[in-house]
């Protein structure tokens, strides 16, 4: 009896310690560590833009259909605002424009897409041996392919002495 007792015993130890365990699991447990999302769109940042410009619908005395190119200068102070200033070159119907307008810009980056939603608003002039000035309301969509190379375009309404036109542009925007 006392070596069924005993093996009845040294069996149960067995069974609880194999179920039991030491308190470790025996699956190691890590925690992941997130990935690092970098984003190509700045905090601060100066952009070059070069880009193709298309002038519709014009039906007042200035800024009638026509198409041309231009050179703009951006600077983004804070991740979301920034100001710009461009000028460029067009031929109409009714000859060549030289617009120069000062913007505000909002943009919205969606770092894991690489896009950059965004809005603006501002104004200038232009000239063609007489000026006119003009206000203009917008927005675009900018792509970068690397932190300093990107592609964008953008839709504006041009309005007051211009007799209301659509603006459309798109071309490369280098950012530094």
């Amino acid at each position: 009896m006392k070596k069924l007792l005993l093996t009845t015993t040294i069996l149960a130890c067995s069974l609880v310690a194999s179920i039991a365990g030491d308190g470790k699991s025996f699956k190691e447990t890590k925690n992941p560590i997130a990935p690092v999302e970098t984003c190509r769109f700045r905090d601060t940042e100066f952009q070059v833009d070069v880009f193709y410009t298309g002038f519709f619908g014009g039906k007042g005395t200035y800024f009638k259909t026509g198409s041309g190119g231009g050179i703009g200068l951006n600077f983004f102070f804070a991740k979301y605002f920034g100001i710009g200033y461009e000028g460029s070159i067009y031929s109409g119907n009714n000859g060549q424009w030289l617009p120069i307008a000062g913007n505000f810009f909002f943009r919205y980056p969606i770092c894991s897409l690489n896009l950059a939603p965004y809005v603006m608003v501002g104004g200038g002039g232009a000239w063609d041996g007489t000026g006119v000035g003009f206000g203009n309301v917008g927005g675009g969509l900018e792509y970068r392919f690397s932190d300093n190379i990107g592609l964008f375009a953008d839709g504006r309404y041009y309005y007051g002495g211009t007799g209301n036109v659509a603006n459309l542009r798109s071309g490369i925007r280098i950012a530094f």
